[in-house]
């Protein structure tokens, strides 16, 4: 283990990753680049930029207003100026705690702590000192006070440095310099971080199998204990204890004793089902959770909702066809909450919930049978929980006839990001035309675009399956999203981002079959195109199609040859990838498929696939993460778990020699000790699997 640490502890200085919260290509508005459609006559920025052609003509004007009369000053000062404009101007202007004037400029102090490249010789600061130091400016962007450093005080508008700064060395104390939230600097040229060398993709991945039973949703428990919560598609979630590593043991879970049981709210069929759990943050002394669930309104009294088709995105219910037999917003998605305190014992310590809601969050009915995602998570830096909603799907799945997704005033195709922790009143909630019992963050990015809905924090999606923030990076928010005929793409989701469907698919023109909801012209929005994804031919070629699971950037110790990269899988089972950021940071990844197998001495034994070393996994529904930051594969076939390398006979340099416990002498004859009658939940699973496919598809 001392080993590894001092691999990681050597690797992290070498690189000197930013700020965690900044640390992939950001604007100062906390949005993502983008390309633009229109030619910018100031600031050369190619490719991805964070202004726009009125953006840019602002900046000219600031500068022209100036007035400066050298032209090597005007030079340097049109750079900084224009340095908003860099895809990284998030971490130039270092946001946290608050806005810089100008970008950190680089200077000698910088040396062996920058992560740009040639900070460590060009001295930025001190060239802009003594280039512009006698020269005259209006409206200084250098003025005192920045961040507690003060200047000379001064009662024109027209000044020198020298007049603001007694000496070079005050200015770059306050304006360059080592940065204390270790952000990128400035040279006077767009941000390159270091060239890192590619790193070889690992050569195996390797999984033990803990449990028999299928589910949809894992999450590690609050408490940081050994505890998950997995919950099934029918409605239930259960408790289970995680055995060590290595151990030989498997998952403990009583499958007659859920933890809760909501199968009579839950509508579930081939489409349908619990599509989601989330547990409070603060779970372990507030016992507060939520579910995720689709209902039809026909079977339950409580399956009430505005329907998604509505007057407000030119959409008429009644004008709907019906989809495999249901009537337009006969099924709706539903957000409930619940608490583990209502049975007397401590919440970290509960074994039971009782199925009443506490608090509805939200319901709205859904136009078809499918593309509804319906996974929530919590965002692990802001507390506000993100619900992750596709399009809505259509009759023969012909990609968002009525473009939901990229309707701003519509909630399909968006992932939403709400505060459930501050609760409205019924009268300001009907006042502000909300969905539920939930209140508005105060930075979601209607805050600056008045045409989306409050509760969008992203759009252009067609149908998230399976997101994940980085436990390392929150910023990395990453989700995969199903392709419609050709592309599965996984997207780092930003602050108002546009995912560009249906538009796009991925990064590929779309062209839909019927469009009686109207289109958006290309020209029209800054799509953001994934960073990871495989094309349909690369995989299942007797299917014909495929369809992906996201998953995680992988941060335990257990594979250390796997460490940072990020794990992702096709539905099928017939593909896993692994996407390599590389140079750490920018947000530009190499994805390669990565074989796998079972080890040797699986607590139980895998099967494998006829004609194939690959391991019999069924279907990829999902992955999970425990508090040890281990990842396990959700498989229509069991739980699976990503263990050391050398338990498959792939070798990992990095990977410490550790003492496998012995494991008992033989598993047990029967598993029902550990589940209870897990065949029969699993043939009542795959009965319908193949048709549920189609509405994840």
């Amino acid at each position: 283990m001392e080993t590894v640490v001092a691999v990681v502890f050597v690797l992290l200085n070498l690189f000197l990753l930013p700020d965690p919260s900044l640390s992939h290509p950001l604007c100062i508005n906390s949005r993502a680049p983008f390309t633009s459609n229109t030619t910018r006559s100031f600031c050369a920025y190619d490719g991805s930029t964070c202004c726009n052609s009125a953006e840019d003509s602002q900046l000219q004007k600031q500068l022209q207003g100036m007035n400066i009369s050298d032209p090597g000053c005007a030079s340097l000062l049109k750079s900084v100026l224009c340095s908003r404009c860099d895809p990284f101007s998030a971490e130039l202007f270092t946001i946290k705690p608050a806005p810089r004037t100008v970008p950190l400029l680089c200077n000698s102090t910088v040396v062996g702590n920058s992560s740009q490249s040639g900070a460590a010789v060009n001295d930025f600061c001190s060239k802009v000192w003594d280039t512009c130091e006698n020269v005259s400016m209006f409206n200084s962007p250098f003025a005192p006070s920045l961040e507690g450093q003060a200047g000379l005080p001064t009662n024109s508008s027209t000044t020198k440095l020298t007049d603001l700064w007694q000496s070079k060395t005050d200015f770059c104390k306050a304006f360059g310099g080592a940065s204390a939230d270790d952000s990128v600097c400035f040279d006077g040229e767009p941000v390159k971080l270091n060239n890192t060398e590619s790193l070889s993709p690992p050569h195996g991945l390797c999984i033990e199998k803990i449990g028999n039973g299928s589910y949809l949703n894992m999450a590690a428990h609050p408490d940081g204990s050994n505890r998950a919560f997995f919950s099934s598609q029918p409605g239930k979630i259960w408790l289970a204890t995680i055995p060590e590593e290595g151990s030989g043991g498997t998952m403990q879970m009583d499958e007659s004793s859920p933890f809760i049981d909501l199968t009579d709210e839950v509508y579930f069929s081939s489409a349908f089902g619990m599509m989601g759990i989330a547990f409070h943050p603060n779970f372990a002394q507030n016992g507060r959770f939520f579910a995720s669930f689709n209902c039809d309104k026909s079977r339950w009294p409580g399956c009430v909702g505005r329907c998604a088709c509505n007057s407000d995105v030119d959409c008429d219910p009644s004008k709907l066809p019906p989809d495999n037999g249901a009537q337009p917003c006969q099924y709706h998605s539903v957000i409930a909450e619940y608490t583990a305190n209502a049975t007397g014992a401590e919440a970290s310590k509960a074994t039971v919930a009782k199925p009443l809601e506490v608090r509805r969050i939200l319901t709205m009915g859904l136009p078809f049978t499918s593309h509804h995602g319906g996974q929530i998570l919590f965002g692990p830096s802001d507390g506000y929980l993100y619900f992750m909603m596709g399009d809505g799907g259509a009759p023969n799945n012909s990609g968002d006839p009525y473009n939901f997704s990229q309707n701003k005033k519509s909630l399909l195709g968006k992932i939403m990001r709400l505060d459930v922790d501050n609760i409205p009143s019924a009268e300001e909630i009907n006042k502000l035309g909300l969905w539920g019992n939930y209140s508005i963050p105060r930075d979601n990015p209607s805050s600056e675009d008045p045409s989306l809905l409050p509760e969008i924090w992203a759009l252009g999606l067609r149908n998230p399956w399976k997101c994940s923030f980085d436990s390392e990076r929150p910023s990395y928010f990453m989700c995969a999203d199903v392709g419609q005929d050709l592309h599965e793409e996984v997207d780092i989701i930003t602050k108002g981002g546009n995912y560009g469907w249906r538009v796009y698919e991925g990064s590929y023109v779309y062209n839909p079959q019927s469009s009686p909801g109207g289109n958006t012209p290309p020209n029209s929005i800054n799509p953001i195109f994934p960073v990871m994804g495989y094309n349909h031919s690369e995989v299942n070629k007797n299917e014909g199609s495929a369809s992906i699971t996201g998953g995680y950037f992988y941060r335990s110790q257990t594979d250390p040859c796997m460490y940072g990269r990020y794990l992702y899988a096709d539905l099928y089972a017939g593909g896993m990838w692994t996407g390599t950021e590389t140079p750490e940071n920018s947000g530009n990844f190499t994805s390669n498929r990565i074989p796998f197998s079972c080890a040797k001495d699986s607590p139980i034994q895998c099967t494998s696939v006829p004609g194939s070393s690959l391991p019999s996994l069924g279907y990829i529904f999902s992955f999970g993460e425990d508090n040890q930051k281990d990842i396990y594969i959700l498989a229509s076939s069991g739980v699976y778990r990503v263990v050391r390398p050398s338990r498959c006979s792939y070798s990992c340099s990095t990977e410490t020699a550790v003492a496998t416990p012995n494991p008992t002498s033989s598993p047990p004859s029967s598993h029902a000790a550990q589940f209870h009658n897990p065949c029969c939940s699993i043939l009542i699973l795959l009965s319908s699997l193949l048709l549920f496919l189609t509405s994840v598809i």
